[in-house]
C-alpha cells in the first residue's frame, strides 16, 4: 500500500483563496492530477477517503471544500445547500484547484482529471466543457447529463457511471447525454449498471450501497484516468 500524506490547504482563486483537502503519494515522485468534487452533503469524511484511495493508487488528489466548511447530514439540509451554491462559482473554484494542481512539481504531465458523484459529477462534466484548456479527462457517477449546447463544448474523453433506477436521472436521459457525445465526437464510455440506485458508490449509505457496481465502477475510474492522463 502506498504511503500518503493528507492536510487541508488553501488555493487560491481570482483574490481570494478556497480551502481543499490534499492526499498524495509520499515519494517525492510526479503523479497526475485529480479533483475530486464533493456530493451535495460537502466535503465529509467519504469524500476524503476517496482522495485518499486515489492518493494510493498514485494520483495527487485535491477535493475543494465547495460549501466553505459547511457540511451536512440530513438531506434536507444538503438540497438546501446545494441550491444555495452558485454552480458558476463552483466550477470556477474546480478549475482553480485544477490550476493549483498543475503548478505543484508534484503534479506531471499537466493535464488534470476531474471526478465527481451526484451534484459533483454534473460539475465534473461541466467543468471540462467549460475548461478544456486544463482538464485532461472526466469522470461522472451519477452526475446531471450536460444539455445539448453544453456537450458540444466538450474535447476531453469522458467516462459516465450511472444508476439503472435513479429517479433523478432516467435512463433515456443517460443514453441521450451519450448519443450527444458520439454526434459530436467526444470520446466517452457511459456504463449503466443494472439493480443499482442513486449513490451506489457511497459506502457510507448501506442502504444503496451496490458493493459490485462499486467496485467495477472504481477499477474503471482508474483506468480511465491512467489512460488519458499518464
Amino acid at each position: 500500500m502506498t504511503s500518503i500524506t493528507t492536510h487541508m490547504i488553501e488555493f487560491p482563486i481570482n483574490a481570494h483563496s478556497a480551502p481543499g483537502y490534499l492526499a498524495q503519494p509520499d515519494d517525492d515522485q510526479p503523479h497526475p492530477g485529480i479533483v475530486v468534487i464533493q456530493e451535495w452533503w460537502g466535503l465529509v469524511p467519504h469524500i476524503k477517503d476517496v482522495a485518499e484511495r486515489f492518493a494510493r493508487e498514485g494520483f495527487v488528489a485535491l477535493a475543494p471544500d465547495l460549501y466553505h466548511g459547511q457540511a451536512a447530514a440530513e438531506p434536507d439540509e444538503a438540497r438546501k445547500l446545494a441550491m444555495a451554491l452558485d454552480a458558476q462559482r463552483a466550477v470556477q473554484e474546480i478549475a482553480a484547484a485544477a490550476r493549483y494542481l498543475k503548478k505543484l512539481d508534484a503534479v506531471m504531465p499537466k493535464k488534470i482529471g476531474t471526478v465527481g458523484w451526484c451534484m459533483g459529477g454534473g460539475l465534473s462534466l461541466s467543468t471540462a466543457a467549460y475548461h478544456s484548456d486544463l482538464i485532461g479527462a472526466a469522470i461522472a457517477f451519477y452526475g446531471r447529463p450536460l444539455t445539448a449546447g453544453d456537450t458540444a463544448k466538450l474535447k476531453v474523453p469522458v467516462l459516465g457511471l450511472y444508476a439503472e433506477h435513479d429517479h433523478g436521472i432516467p435512463v433515456e436521459a443517460v443514453q441521450a447525454f451519450a448519443d450527444e457525445m458520439e454526434k459530436h465526437g467526444v470520446p466517452h464510455e457511459v456504463h449503466l449498471y443494472p439493480d443499482t440506485q442513486h449513490a451506489f458508490f457511497n459506502d457510507t449509505r448501506p442502504q444503496i450501497y451496490n458493493a459490485t457496481a462499486a467496485q467495477d465502477a472504481w477499477q474503471k475510474s482508474l483506468a480511465w484516468f491512467r489512460k488519458y492522463l499518464v
